[in-house]
């Protein structure tokens, strides 16, 4: 697996082809697909985090079930733009995680993606308690349809 620029990854995805949104939580990774015309997130289910191999393998399992070939992560940056250690374990998480899978990445700066997931989920008026199931998907999908319109207009 390789860390690469969005133009890179642009070249590394085909068209056609569907694409995974992560949101890297402590206890959760929040999980979104694209469509296969890389237009639109949906949410997926949370993986449960408990050991590292066992999240590992739970992810390769998830995103084989859907044929995904790049991979979005959410680099939870700080609000000046700086790493702070939330990024560095995203990164941490992405070198152990390189053993097990070859698809390429693309970091996504997901500043205010929970954020606004929690808006959309308010105002779809969500159960607080269906919300804290739901919220890591939604801030995934949230980061890939990010990426995902930003692929769009560089593709254009």
């Amino acid at each position: 697996m390789a860390i690469v620029s969005l133009e890179e990854f642009a070249d590394a995805v085909p068209s056609g082809k569907t694409i995974a949104g992560l949101d890297l939580g402590t206890k959760t990774i929040g999980l979104a697909v694209s469509d296969r015309g890389q237009r639109f997130a949906t949410p997926r289910k949370v993986l449960r985090r408990t050991k590292f191999t066992a999240d590992a393998n739970a992810l390769v399992a998830a995103l084989n079930e859907d044929n995904i070939v790049g991979i979005v992560i959410g680099l939870p940056l700080n609000m000046d733009g700086s790493e702070g250690p939330r990024a560095q374990a995203t990164r941490a998480f992405l070198r152990n995680y390189s053993r097990f899978d070859e698809r390429p990445v693309l970091l996504w700066d997901e500043r205010l993606s929970t954020v606004a997931a929690e808006r959309g989920l308010l105002e779809a008026d969500v159960s607080r308690k269906k919300r804290a199931e739901r919220i890591d998907s939604a801030a995934a999908s949230f980061i890939l349809q990010g990426a995902l319109d930003r692929l769009s207009s560089l593709r254009s």
